[in-house]
């Protein structure tokens, strides 16, 4: 049976911590998206009773050409907010739960063992990108968890439909919350949670050109300095650079262009 006072109190968890809008989804036993839509944490709040309710309901279902089973559907949330972003640390152990504890706003169980914890974190660059490398570093920091965590989280209090625990499905548990927890990059340093930037590979450019006759061959950039050198000189004697740059430009460029004119 759902437990809808759970259900509620994961929900507060994540409007404390900034959550605004939830993408709410149902998907059946084999994990396939059945339903999906955006709400408002004032909508979901009020639509909540009835989602756990139906999700709870078994229905027969195909899971292989000869074999049927009784299964409900899977209640998942996604949160958003403006100004915080949600790191999601799934299938942490014990020691990794230790680690993560002093900054995560909720932890909670999908299934007997599979621990997930959420970090919510303010302050971060604007983009994607950037959070997802901020994100990577977190993850490497933490260490084993599963790095396709896709940001979504079953709801607490439903059940976990996947044939592998079939006939017994597992309820989705609360562990701890700690409402109104929101991190800072540097706070979350400071509890050796960030691991350092990966280093940036020196890499050697390098393009194809192609030879009068067709064929092809591999160069490297040419030398700005050997362009530089060859450049005229202005009035008070120093090379001209914007013809340096005329130069290498042309330099770059396929065999066969015309030699530019000084």
């Amino acid at each position: 049976m759902s437990d809808i006072k759970a259900a509620q109190r994961m929900l507060d968890t994540f409007t404390s911590v900034g959550a605004d809008t939830f993408v709410v989804t149902k998907t059946d036993i084999l994990q396939a998206v059945r339903w999906g839509k955006p709400y408002s944490a004032a909508e979901l709040r009020e639509r909540l009773p009835a989602m756990l309710r139906t999700a709870a309901i078994r229905r027969p279902c195909k899971i292989s050409d000869t074999g049927t089973i009784l299964a409900g559907e899977n209640l998942i949330i996604r949160p958003t907010g403006p100004g915080v972003a949600f790191i999601q640390l799934d299938d942490l152990n014990a020691d990794q739960l230790d680690r993560v504890r002093p900054a995560a706003f909720i932890i909670h169980a999908t299934s007997p063992g599979s621990h997930q914890a959420w970090i919510a974190v303010s302050g971060l660059p604007e983009g994607k990108e950037a959070f997802k490398e901020f994100m990577r570093r977190v993850r490497k920091a933490v260490g084993g968890n599963d790095k396709s965590a896709s940001h979504a989280t079953r709801v607490a209090g439903t059940e976990n439909f996947k044939t592998k625990y079939a006939p017994h499905f597992p309820t989705v548990t609360i562990l701890e919350t700690h409402p109104g927890r929101v991190m800072t990059a540097q706070e979350l340093e400071s509890l050796a949670l960030v691991a350092a930037p990966e280093p940036v590979k020196a890499t050697t450019l390098a393009f194809p050109r192609r030879s009068q006759d067709s064929s092809e061959r591999t160069r490297q950039w040419p030398s700005y300095e050997k362009s530089l050198a060859g450049a005229p000189l202005k009035a008070d004697g120093s090379p001209d650079r914007s013809k340096a740059d005329y130069w290498w430009c042309y330099l770059a460029l396929p065999v066969g262009a015309a030699e530019p004119s000084w």
